[in-house]
């Protein structure tokens, strides 16, 4: 096989053509988009062997399909992106074989798929084709079809066609790889921007930890269940980190920020002018995922349109940009979430019951705040040193009554609302110690405060207004009561029958 760069190769070949051939080097290595690259590919060679047509089809291994990524002729640019089985045709001929083949007559050969000649309109007389081939590798074919002159190809051709394959083969190598090493960064990226674990010991969350260990080592697509605010993302993130896939990017998505087209151009990508404002192609959030794991948040948002070409992508593992026609391959593990209740709204006919299977292989379900109350302490300390690092401000400590409000609040918009709250009183303590004056009246309950506190410790007295509180949410049910607070029915019992607290009216 000749050698890319041995001179040797170009001996005995003629000033044009060896003109034409550094030319062509120059042409293909000119640009690192893989694109770019192939069309200079198909371009030269159709020049080199003054034919009326050139392609280059690209091997997709994981589909086992030939692929054409570049052509010129007539017919040419309607060829972009049609794909065949890799063992039809003479290219699968050429790329099962790794050998160049010559063929004189179309009409002659076995081999030769009219499929493709269908497809756009042309008639081809006579091709030679040679395989791209990096390091013993086939990964990709070049074809050129009927001599401008109207004979036929020869010897001559085909030593020349695969002297000029060698050194595409080379080209289009590296421009595949940059356009990986590009899509790598980017995901890693992504990956990077938020760094957050999961925190607390309860053993409503020793329950889920223990699922996402059983679950992290598989490709099992999960679905994370549960209200908004329940960490569902840093659930996914730990997911990921402790799967195989950790290496590779974690890519997230909130599908309910983002209208339809946006959406669906955010998770397969599209073409360069696909739609008013495309100016450039793009990659969605699949290709930068893959490899990884690609998170879905509110899953159950999404339209019945998007929902079809979801469940596409997870039923055939590929895809399409928007305004594309080449089919990309993807190996994403994919997690879901949403607050929504999917079988609900399945019945309802709004999320499609084979979607919902699809994505219901392994569900874990996230417990709210108040049903962990034990690990608010925990995560207080945590947002408490965030907070203070990203404000610039002096850690405050948390007084025991502020802790006590803390621990008590239903806490509606769960860890959020929690993180929100922590930073808010960060900034108003500016390093003092986080007393109920900085916290929201929400939290505090400040009416039933000053009622109860004015003759008692500050302690006892926020104690006390916590438990009233808890009992007027609940109609003053104790066991319900009890349960939001974290604690147990005799404990409760103990503590009205403790301040003396009286039913309302």
């Amino acid at each position: 096989m000749a050698n890319a760069g041995n001179h040797d190769a170009y001996r005995g070949l003629p000033p044009r053509t060896v003109t034409a051939l550094v030319e062509a080097t120059s042409a293909i290595n000119a640009s690192l988009n893989l694109d770019d690259v192939l069309q200079a590919i198909a371009r030269t060679s159709a020049a080199v062997l003054r034919s009326e047509a050139s392609s280059v089809l690209m091997l997709d291994k994981r589909r086992n399909k030939l692929v054409f990524r570049a052509a010129v002729g007539d017919r040419g640019p309607a060829l972009i992106g049609e794909e065949f089985d890799a063992d039809l045709g003479i290219a699968g001929r050429v790329a099962k074989s790794g050998e160049p083949v010559i063929v004189e007559d179309v009409e002659d050969s076995n081999d030769f798929f009219r499929g493709i000649d269908a497809k756009s309109s042309f008639q081809t007389r006579g091709l030679v084709a040679a395989p791209l081939i990096w390091k013993n590798e086939v990964i990709g074919v070049v074809e050129v079809l009927n001599k401008v002159s109207g004979g036929s190809y020869d010897q001559d051709d085909i030593n020349l066609l695969q002297i000029f394959a060698n050194l595409a083969a080379a080209g289009a190598h590296n421009a595949a790889q940059h356009e990986n090493v590009v899509r790598e960064n980017r995901g890693l990226r992504e990956t990077l921007k938020v760094q957050a674990s999961i925190i607390g010991s309860s053993p409503a969350l020793r329950q889920v930890m223990d699922m996402v260990n059983r679950v992290a080592g598989s490709n099992a697509t999960v679905l994370l269940l549960g209200e908004t605010g329940t960490g569902k993302e840093v659930t996914a993130r730990q997911i990921h980190a402790a799967s195989p896939r950790s290496n590779k990017a974690f890519i997230a998505i909130n599908c309910a920020a983002l209208p339809e087209t946006l959406l669906e151009s955010e998770l397969f990508g599209h073409e360069k002018g696909a739609f008013t404002g495309a100016h450039a192609e793009k990659m969605g959030r699949f290709e930068l995922a893959d490899g990884g794991t690609l998170f879905l948040d509110e899953i159950g948002d999404i339209s019945q349109s998007t929902q079809v070409k979801l469940l596409r992508v997870l039923q055939e593992k590929e895809f399409v940009r928007v305004g594309g026609t080449r089919t990309i391959a993807t190996d994403v593990r994919i997690v879901a979430a949403t607050n929504r209740d999917l079988q609900q709204a399945m019945e309802e006919g709004e999320f499609r019951e084979d979607l919902y299977y699809r994505l219901n292989v392994f569900p874990i379900r996230l417990p709210p705040l108040r049903n962990r109350r034990e690990d608010i302490p925990t995560l207080v300390d945590h947002f408490v040193n965030i907070s203070a690092t990203q404000l610039g401000c002096p850690r405050p400590s948390v007084s025991d009554e502020a802790m006590a409000l803390l621990t008590g609040y239903r806490w509606p918009g769960n860890i959020r609302e929690l993180q929100n709250i922590i930073e808010r009183a960060v900034l108003l303590a500016d390093g003092s110690e986080m007393t109920a004056p900085h916290l929201p009246r929400e939290v505090v309950g400040e009416d039933i405060v000053q009622e109860t506190a004015k003759n008692e410790s500050s302690l006892w007295g926020y104690e006390k207004a916590m438990i009233i509180k808890a009992l007027r949410e609940n109609g003053w049910n104790q066991s319900k009561a009890a349960r939001s607070l974290g604690i147990s029915r005799d404990n409760l019992r103990y503590r009205v029958k403790k301040y003396d607290i009286k039913k309302d009216g």
